[in-house]
């Protein structure tokens, strides 16, 4: 559903960043469904941000790479973020959290959804655990998500319904935060 809030808003920015690095991840899936979700909308304007297309460091260096640097980049011109995650022994992954650590003052201020994948749990312990590394990065985690089982379809009108909503969500605190700093520079 095409949807504006706005009609002399320029679209939000939105990163859709997917977090699994593993062979055979069902986070390709998981992405790909969700962004036919966030493209169909005429408020979006969307970036896949895959950390399979990084080269990064094994071990965190002195000095940024240029890889580093290129995924700090693709941070800063985000507005809002939509992270895929799936849910590994209760747990996000490692390759996520590195990425993550790898950008800071880029996520200041800007609104972070969850579309969690697993099996029981559906991920949302994983997405339970980011909050709290998105609330240090001063990012605004928002409260809607989708979370999906992998026992069951990928879709249907309850996954659509929540992808709605976190969309719905993410556009209004990403318009809303784009409107105050330009009122007032973020200082965090």
């Amino acid at each position: 559903m095409a949807r504006s809030t706005d009609a002399a808003a320029e679209p939000l920015r939105l990163a859709v960043l997917l977090g699994s690095t593993r062979e055979g991840r069902m986070g390709a899936a998981v992405g790909e469904w969700f962004l036919g979700r966030a493209r169909g909308r005429d408020d979006l304007r969307v970036e896949l941000v895959d950390l399979v297309d990084y080269a990064f460091p094994a071990r965190f260096p002195e000095e940024p790479t240029d890889e580093m640097c290129r995924f700090a980049g693709a941070i800063e011109r985000a507005e809002g973020f939509a992270v895929v995650t799936p849910e590994y022994n209760w747990g996000y992954p490692a390759s996520l959290k590195q990425a993550v650590d790898y950008a800071y003052d880029e996520w200041h201020a800007k609104p972070v959804g969850f579309v969690s994948y697993g099996h029981g749990a559906c991920g949302q312990l994983a997405a339970a655990g980011l909050r709290l590394v998105f609330n240090e990065l001063r990012s605004v985690t928002v409260r809607n998500c989708v979370a999906v089982d992998l026992t069951g379809p990928l879709g249907g009108p309850a996954l659509e319904r929540a992808a709605e909503a976190l969309l719905d969500e993410l556009v209004w605190w990403g318009l809303a935060l784009r409107e105050a700093k330009e009122r007032r520079p973020y200082v965090g």
